[in-house]
């Protein structure tokens, strides 16, 4: 059987965290993933709005008492005095993964030169790793998954949850192709 994997989503922004809008980001991450992971998904969902104290603390609370192997946000990551989740991904940081957002930024450069104000960050906690992402649906589901010319994010995040001691994860890669070294594959049991 494949294992469960339990997944915070946190959504930061001032005017969907009080009503002014519907939240867009975290529906767009749970479709997202739904269709690209055949694991059992539990998912732990935040929406707040843009203060860094309590990015920091919902993204520790996601960590350290919900045990979220993966918790991916969206929202707050441009250049805005109000855009504060990277500051508050780095907060809770033990150690940073700066590929993601650079790849996060290579594939949003193909739509639009402003993607290079974009400051999404990568970093471990315990066992878990955060990932910010775009507030747009459509650039949330490029960066995980990609272009068929560009990689998308998701497609090294199985490998780096079992590096972390996490749960296995196992993709539809019809939608998500994971990359693992040929050592790090385990074959498929009955049942799954």
């Amino acid at each position: 059987m494949l294992e469960p994997v339990r997944i915070g989503l946190l959504s930061c922004s001032d005017r969907a965290s009080s009503g002014v809008y519907v939240d867009q980001g975290l529906p767009a991450l749970k479709d997202w993933l739904t269709r690209a992971l055949k694991n059992p998904l539990e998912f732990v969902e935040r929406l707040v709005p843009d203060e860094r104290a309590t990015i920091a603390a919902s993204l520790r609370e996601l960590v350290d008492q919900a045990a979220c192997h993966l918790v991916l946000t969206t929202g707050g990551t441009g250049p805005a005095p109000r855009d504060v989740t990277p500051e508050a991904t780095l907060d809770v940081a033990e150690r940073e993964m700066p590929g993601f957002g650079e790849q996060m930024r290579q594939i949003s450069l193909r739509f639009v030169p402003t993607a290079i104000l974009s400051r999404q960050v990568g970093v471990i906690r315990g066992g878990a790793l955060i990932l910010n992402l775009p507030g747009q649906p459509k650039a949330i589901a490029e960066t995980l998954g990609g272009l068929s010319d560009c990689p998308g994010i998701f497609a090294a995040v199985p490998y780096c949850i079992d590096l972390l001691g996490g749960p296995y994860l196992e993709t539809d890669a019809a939608l998500c192709k994971a990359f693992r070294p040929k050592s790090a594959l385990r074959p498929l049991r009955s049942g799954d």
